[in-house]
Parts: structure tokens; C-alpha cells; sequence
């Protein structure tokens, strides 16, 4: 009875994460879908951002207080909060944190998606471990060896994901135009829409890029700031508010119509009260419970399962404004991701065995997980 205990005990712990992952991806492509329909509509990209990041700081400052409460894996001394939250040190992190997370990244990111489709959402999120390895070089923060073999795999996996950008970016391919689909998906395409009225490829795809090298540099920020703090949902709590605050100054010089300002009840409402609540306390809660249960790595290993999650949505129900070549790059995109992963999971485990330490956190992948990756 006690070893068939222990084997289910087991047997959740390794199911149990990687089902709440396998959800929590498929939920962020069926935002990402809503998104980009609402903004092929005519909701503002700018609008969207501030009034989902207002309605997750809402939701996750008391979020954040009940959930430190019940957390019980303390790494830090309480007697130290009140400093840490008030310090200008803390405060100018975590404005910096908003600025390049929420302001710059998912504005960029937002108007990238109206311009283009979910699709390359997910092959140019794959790019951050590439950009950030290259960034890394230049920045002195890790040592290219030509001789190992992590160092060639992640130099390999980085030109992989770049081709797979440079193809997303330059062949959009035929579109599969299904016509034989069920009646019932053109219910589905009236609801739900890939395309946009104002799509641009090209400049949609520059955006995203953009956004995951400014993600890139937001990941170095942040791990600095978890080694100050490392209450996770309060830093988030405060960088989303800074971040809101930000993105509505940007948005009232960008969009200047009230009209995009008003809500009603409507699509467009549903889609941010359903993206705040999600990726403000939902995925933030299943993302860190995971990394704790399974480690650091555990959460981006199923970054690239939106490629297929988006392929099948675009294959079954949009098939006349999805493309062979965009998923084609996306799935490149894909590959080289995972090998600059292994690349970087293997040079981790060397420097172990070779120093007895952990490598630098600066090419770590983050706890907080990148805020764009819902689009």
C-alpha cells in the first residue's frame, strides 16, 4: 500500500506540471487568437495593453498578499520586506522592469500581432534564448568555446532560429485554403480571424523581433531584481502597475480617438477581462508552481508548443488566410529553440561539474516569464 502511495505521489508530481503546461499553452494561444481577432475588428493594440495590465495590477496586489501568506517556501527574511519594497534601488528596477516588459515589449508585441498573425507570435517568442545568447557574447557574460559541445549546439541553435525568423519574416508562403471544411468553421471565421484589415507582414514580424530582443534585455533586470527579492508576485504586482501606468501616458499620445477608449459589452471586453485574469494570476501562479516542483527548466522547455497549437487552430478553422510558409518558419523557429536549450542546459551542468556553482543566473531563464508571450 505504501510503495502504490509513493508511485502516486510520483506519478503526480510529474504529470500533474506537465499537464497544467500543456494547458496553460493552449490557453495562451486561444487569447492570442481572440487578440488578434479584436484588433482585426479595430481595437487599439495600445488601449488593449493598458486596460489589461490596469486589470491584472487589480488582481494581483491582493493576489499577492494572500499568496505569500500561504506560501511556505521562504527563502528570505519577512523582517526585510518593508525595506526592500521602499528602497529607490527596488523601485528603480522595477520601473525599469515595466518600461521594457509592459510598455516597450508588449506594445511592440500587440501592434506586431495586429499586423500580422498568432503564428509568427510564436516563432519570433522562440527567438529570446538565441537573442539572448548573442547579447551574452557581446556583453562578456558567457565564454564561447569552440571546442564544447553546448557552446556548438547553442551557436547552431541560434542560427537555426534565426533563419526561421529571416523565413517568417520574408516567405509567407500559399495559404492552405481548405474549402472543404465543416459549415460549422464558417461560424468560426466570423467570431475568429487570423487576418487583419491593415496586415503587414514584414513590419509585424520587425515588431516581434524587437519585442523579444527588448524581452532579452528585461530577463537580464530581472534576475537582478529576484536576487534583491524574491517574492515573485510582488515584483510582478509592481511592474505591471508601473508598466499600466507607462503604456496609458503612451497610449493617450498614440490614440488619440475616445471612441477606442470606450468599453462596452462586447468581444473586445471579454478578451481583456479573459487575458488579464489569465495572465496575471493564472499563469503566473501554475509557472512558478512548476518551476519550483520541476526546476528552472521545466516552463521553457513548452515555449514552442503554442507552433503547434496555432498550426492546428489555423488549419481547421482559418485555412483560407493561414500560410504553408509561415508555419513552416515557425517550426524552424521551434527547432532551433530547443538546441540552443540543450546547449545551454549541457554548459549549465559542466560549469557545476567543473566549479561545484551555479552558473551565471544572467543566462538563466527566468522565473518571470516573459509578459508577451500571450500573443
Amino acid at each position: 500500500m505504501r510503495e502504490n502511495n509513493i508511485g502516486g505521489g510520483l506519478k503526480a508530481v510529474v504529470v500533474v506540471p506537465l499537464a497544467a503546461m500543456v494547458l496553460v499553452e493552449g490557453c495562451i494561444i486561444v487569447l492570442t487568437i481572440m487578440a488578434s481577432s479584436g484588433m482585426a475588428r479595430g481595437m487599439s493594440p495600445f488601449v488593449f495593453v493598458v486596460y489589461t495590465n490596469a486589470l491584472g495590477s487589480i488582481l494581483l496586489f491582493p493576489y499577492s498578499y494572500f499568496y505569500d501568506r500561504r506560501d511556505q517556501d521562504h527563502h528570505y527574511n519577512r523582517s526585510e520586506d518593508q525595506p526592500i519594497f521602499f528602497s529607490l534601488h527596488f523601485l528603480l528596477r522595477v520601473f525599469l522592469l515595466g518600461l521594457l516588459g509592459v510598455t516597450i515589449a508588449q506594445n511592440l508585441a500587440f501592434v506586431g500581432l495586429s499586423y500580422s498573425s498568432p503564428i509568427v507570435a510564436c516563432g519570433m517568442a522562440n527567438q529570446i534564448p538565441a537573442l539572448s545568447f548573442i547579447l551574452a557574447i557581446f556583453l562578456r557574460k558567457t565564454k564561447f568555446d569552440w571546442k564544447k559541445g553546448s557552446s556548438q549546439a547553442r551557436l547552431i541553435g541560434t542560427l537555426i532560429s534565426l533563419t526561421g525568423a529571416i523565413s517568417l519574416t520574408l516567405y509567407k508562403g500559399p495559404s492552405i485554403k481548405n474549402h472543404t471544411a465543416l459549415g460549422s468553421t464558417t461560424t468560426a471565421r466570423l467570431l475568429l480571424t487570423f487576418s487583419s484589415t491593415h496586415e503587414n507582414w514584414l513590419l509585424g514580424c520587425l515588431l516581434f523581433a524587437s519585442a523579444s530582443f527588448v524581452l532579452c534585455i528585461w530577463n537580464i533586470v530581472q534576475v537582478g531584481t529576484l536576487k534583491m527579492c524574491p517574492k515573485v508576485m510582488k515584483i510582478i504586482s509592481f511592474y505591471t502597475l508601473f508598466g499600466t501606468i507607462q503604456s496609458a501616458v503612451l497610449a493617450l499620445f498614440m490614440e488619440r480617438d475616445l471612441d477606442a477608449w470606450r468599453l462596452g459589452l462586447n468581444f473586445e471586453l471579454l478578451i481583456i477581462i479573459l487575458t488579464a485574469i489569465f495572465s496575471s494570476v493564472i499563469r503566473s501562479s501554475v509557472q512558478i508552481w512548476c518551476t519550483r516542483m520541476r526546476g528552472p527548466y521545466f516552463v521553457p522547455i513548452f515555449k514552442p508548443f503554442g507552433i503547434p497549437y496555432a498550426s492546428t487552430f489555423g488549419c481547421l478553422l482559418f485555412a483560407d488566410t493561414f500560410h504553408y510558409g509561415s508555419m513552416m518558419g515557425a517550426f524552424i523557429c521551434g527547432v532551433g529553440y530547443y538546441t540552443v536549450l540543450w546547449g545551454q542546459i549541457k554548459e549549465e551542468e559542466l560549469q557545476k561539474l567543473e566549479s561545484g556553482k551555479i552558473s551565471s543566473t544572467d543566462e538563466k531563464v527566468p522565473l518571470l516569464q516573459d509578459q508577451h508571450s500571450q500573443v
